[in-house]
């Protein structure tokens, strides 16, 4: 079954990126069709913080009211809890495999906005996800003002993570870093962090102990207890692009695609905003200003207008 009539955007993705890019793009009387599987990575989270208006709204409201909003124009189309397949370019731009489950849809496109956000994986710790979203949270900018002056922990494995606690140490006096067994901080980190006031735990953790998703201790494999009131997890992440069908955009060695500052990627006609691009602050309302921003350049493009930026 294919949809004759082609899009001008398909747009991959109903977070705040590819929301924001739909109502600018639709503004401009392009025609839209909005691609979302309904599976957003900020599940997990009760509020969400920094978006000026919003600010504290549950994130599902919030696309919520996005969507409605978005209901006022009929040339903006969504399709909820629905996947791309497979996208492949074509001579007169793209076509996608659209639909709940295979055999799908095939639409066509003449440009394509990827905004599918990330996939994390949380550290491999006991119980974390009773935690996740509750008192334990991945972004310091969206959510350590309601943690400000506890015991924090910032648990992780990643290359960063004492630049991170640097970050947290912001908000705190009382802050540990669990790095799991890992080398995640250096000898020289640690001794740097110490002396700022930061403890390092490096035992791996056996357990998170509280109750309802109220953090109150960490216990370490040496037995080793440390009372804490919340803190933050530093995941790894993962750009999903398996659905990229002979489609090869530049990534960078970490696996994110590279965009110029416009957003284009370098296969003509493919564009990315949000998470989905080079990741830099992950707030909501730092992927929205970019969904406005690359469907602004969108529209340049369409109509071979040089973007000023």
């Amino acid at each position: 079954m294919t949809d004759e009539a082609p899009y001008d955007v398909l747009i991959i993705g109903g977070g705040p990126a590819g929301l924001s890019a739909a109502l600018n793009l639709g503004r401009s009387l392009m025609r839209v069709l909005v691609v979302d599987a309904d599976r957003p990575r900020n599940a997990a989270t009760l509020q969400s913080h920094g978006f000026l208006t919003r600010d504290g709204l549950p994130p599902h409201e919030l696309r919520r009211l996005a969507r409605a909003e978005l209901a006022a124009y009929p040339n903006i189309e969504i399709r909820s809890r629905q996947r791309v397949f497979a996208l492949r370019t074509t001579d007169a731009g793209f076509t996608a495999e659209v639909g709940r489950r295979e055999p799908a849809a095939s639409v066509t496109a003449r440009s394509v906005l990827l905004a599918t956000g990330l996939r994390e994986t949380l550290p491999d710790v006991p119980n974390l996800r009773g935690f996740y979203g509750i008192s334990l949270f991945s972004c310091a900018a969206c959510d350590a003002w309601e943690l400000r002056d506890r015991r924090l922990a910032l648990i992780g494995e990643s290359a960063d993570l004492a630049d991170r606690a640097r970050l947290i140490a912001r908000w705190t006096d009382s802050l540990t870093v669990f790095t799991l067994g890992s080398d995640a901080v250096t000898a020289a980190q640690q001794a740097e962090l110490e002396a700022a006031g930061v403890g390092v735990q490096r035992h791996p953790i056996t357990e998170l102990v509280g109750e309802r998703g109220t953090l109150e201790a960490v216990r370490l494999a040496d037995g080793t207890e440390v009372a804490l009131d919340g803190g933050f997890v530093r995941p790894e992440w993962q750009t999903e692009l398996s659905f990229l069908d002979g489609i090869a955009p530049a990534l960078d060695d970490d696996g994110n695609l590279v965009t110029d500052r416009s957003g284009r990627t370098d296969v003509p006609g493919l564009y990315a905003a949000g998470d989905a691009a080079i990741p830099g602050p992950q707030q909501l309302i730092v992927a929205a200003g970019a969904g406005a921003r690359v469907a602004a350049v969108m529209v340049h493009d369409a109509v071979g207008v040089a973007t000023a930026h």
